[in-house]
């Protein structure tokens, strides 16, 4: 699944372009990595590795949950 595609038509030439846009996965992952960032505690020990595994791990365990919902409903 993707997060914010679109699709934009060129004003003059009219070409139409088309972006996928980032996948959801990556969308939930800079959505926590913001989270990380802005916790005063996180940043006195920050270390760049730990903070992007930190953050996929939060967005995979987002899609988890959001897969559980799904076929709950």
């Amino acid at each position: 699944m993707k997060a914010y595609p679109y699709m934009h038509k060129h004003p003059t030439s009219g070409q139409t372009t088309i972006s996928e846009g980032m996948t959801l996965r990556d969308y939930f992952a800079a959505k926590a990595m913001q989270g990380l960032y802005s916790d005063p505690e996180w940043r006195i020990d920050m270390d760049f590795s730990d903070t992007a595994y930190a953050a996929y791990n939060q967005a995979d365990a987002m899609m988890k949950q959001r897969e559980i919902k799904e076929v709950s409903e």
